[in-house]
């Protein structure tokens, strides 16, 4: 069996890190991250970026040293992706906030709301009809964190879910202040595009389920079915807080979507030619 001595640098500094004698040639960077960590506690798997080249990309767990374009002989270069946090951890954190915020503002606890008004109901149907809206839309984007959606990378920045929460944050916490409905949205339960307990991705292709369709022509449907739920509440409410917050989540999946559907056009090169990345046919 062929073997290789892989030899870890500091990305910056050039530093030697690591130096790893007789490494199985079957071995992916999977097992590189666990010797580095062994190496360095401080460096567990997840906030490891292995590269062949200082500014390049990062390898993927599942690259495999034999088939990577190094001789015998191995240089990696190592950088600290600082400390990592479960995406699973910052969809809940970020949905959780909504929810509790606005629901603060529909009880009128009096914290926020005059000795008048605290606990008092109101007597519009809008707003009760308002909160059950708003409460299912996140219920369900917490129940799909919990038991719908897959990752193919299971961590990010600890820093990141300061960025992901405050808008949204922010956001519940003006709209809370006036009426908010929501659009019920099915959507997610039927958009997984990861293998149950793989990390490995397929194409997904409409099912005989209706709300797959959408799949015949774009990448991300579920930012196609955000959208349009946000339409549907700026024009129900008429209200410039959640026009504002719709056209900075168009913006915002826009980004996310066009990247994905480039990701899929390099990935799968029988991808279908007819998808748009989140407008048929526009965008």
């Amino acid at each position: 069996m062929k073997h290789y001595e892989v030899e870890i640098l500091d990305a910056k500094t050039k530093d030697k890190l690591c130096f790893l004698d007789k490494v199985r040639s079957h071995s992916s960077s999977s097992h590189i991250f666990s010797f580095l960590f062994v190496s360095d506690p401080q460096w567990y798997p997840a906030r490891q970026s292995i590269r062949l080249d200082p500014k390049g990309k990062s390898l993927k767990d599942e690259d495999v040293l034999q088939h990577l374009p190094v001789g015998t002989t191995a240089t990696f270069y190592f950088r600290d992706l600082g400390a990592q946090i479960s995406w699973v951890t910052v969809f809940l954190t970020e949905y959780t906030g909504p929810l509790v915020i606005y629901l603060l503002f529909y009880f009128r606890v009096p914290f926020i709301y005059p000795p008048k008004y605290d606990f008092t109901t109101s007597k519009h149907w809008v707003v009760h009809l308002a909160c059950m809206c708003h409460s299912f839309h996140y219920v369900k984007r917490l129940l799909e964190t919990l038991f719908v959606h897959r990752f193919s990378h299971g961590t990010m920045p600890l820093r990141n879910i300061f960025k992901c929460s405050i808008f949204e944050y922010a956001c519940s916490n003006t709209i809370a202040l006036i009426i908010f409905l929501n659009i019920l949205t099915f959507y997610s339960l039927f958009l997984s595009y990861l293998h149950p307990g793989s990390k490995t991705r397929k194409i997904p292709y409409p099912t005989k389920n209706p709300f797959t369709w959408i799949f015949l022509l774009v990448s991300c449907p579920n930012y196609t079915y955000e959208l349009g739920s946000w339409l549907g509440f700026t024009l129900m409410t008429q209200c410039l807080p959640v026009a504002f917050f719709t056209l900075v989540g168009f913006i915002q999946m826009t980004v996310w979507a066009k990247g994905k559907h480039r990701s899929y056009l390099k990935e799968f090169r029988d991808y279908p030619p007819l998808r748009s990345p989140i407008l048929p046919f526009i965008l």
